[in-house]
């Protein structure tokens, strides 16, 4: 991706190097235990911690130093958040809306927001409490090594599917779904998360169509960007974690799933094209 020289979005919100203190979470549970359980029974994890007591600390600086490497990281996902702004409000103009630009957080290993305190194990995450995007940078360099989907654009695909939750907020397909989950069964809710997060998906491409048309997309930049959303694939993930895969527990959708709704938006650019809850076949 072309980005040097591009424009920086100013909604940053830089909390490296800060910690929120020792956390114990759900009587003692520590954020990768959570993960774990979560991705064994199907729980959204970020909604397993909102859902768990915590005491804390004061927060405290951290010790892990920052280097030039990820000072640069830090411009370039400033750079993709003021795309996705530049790309949400001229799409949200031509539909009669206005867009409100969410805030990007980054932090070291822990993190506290509106939805609870959270561990990097969780990964990337929107919070629509706050309206804000949560990022440790040290999250690229585990997509890259564990999950095999390096590349500048696969990083920008993380911070645009992200906004896209922030996009369905905007659009109140958030608090509906919010509500049809609380009227389901665990299999019915976990098959809206799946829906919801395949159009978080969907938004991601829609993104990317633009930034091609401003041609900032370099060659091979949209591979990266499938290889990313294939690689955190649900059947992806439980094969690599349990050796298993339980579809009925799946919440973010199948590898060839997050791939179909990425392009579908890309290939479009149509918003209108990406109404997941009624699609009879995802």
């Amino acid at each position: 991706m072309r980005w040097r020289g591009e424009r920086q979005s100013s909604n940053i919100e830089d909390r490296r190097g800060l910690s929120v203190g020792r956390v114990a979470v759900g009587g003692g549970l520590g954020t990768i235990v959570i993960m774990i359980l979560a991705l064994l029974f199907g729980v959204n994890p970020q909604r397993l911690l909102e859902q768990l007591p915590s005491e804390e600390q004061p927060a405290t600086q951290s010790s892990r130093p920052q280097n030039a490497e990820e000072e640069e990281l830090k411009q370039f996902v400033a750079v993709v958040l003021g795309k996705t702004e530049d790309v949400w409000t001229d799409v949200f103009r031509q539909n009669g809306r206005q867009y409100r630009e969410p805030t990007l957080v980054l932090f070291t290993d822990q993190v506290r927001s509106a939805c609870g305190i959270a561990g990097a194990a969780v990964g990337p995450f929107y919070c629509p409490g706050d309206e804000k995007v949560y990022i440790d940078l040290a999250f690229y360099e585990e997509l890259r090594r564990q999950f095999n989907a390096p590349g500048d654009f696969a990083q920008a695909y993380v911070v645009a599917h992200e906004v896209g939750h922030h996009v369905q907020k905007l659009l109140g397909i958030t608090q509906r779904v919010d509500a049809m989950q609380a009227r389901a069964s665990e299999a019915q809710a976990n098959e809206i998360s799946v829906r919801l997060e395949l159009q978080a998906d969907f938004f991601a491409g829609v993104f990317a169509r633009y930034v091609q048309k401003q041609n900032l997309l370099e060659a091979g930049d949209i591979e990266e960007a499938l290889r990313a959303a294939s690689a955190v694939g649900d059947d992806q993930i439980q094969r690599r974690t349990t050796g298993t895969v339980v579809p009925d527990s799946f919440t973010h959708g199948t590898s060839e799933q997050r791939l179909r709704w990425f392009k579908k938006g890309y290939d479009t650019g149509d918003i209108r094209q990406g109404d997941t809850f009624n699609a009879p076949n995802l």
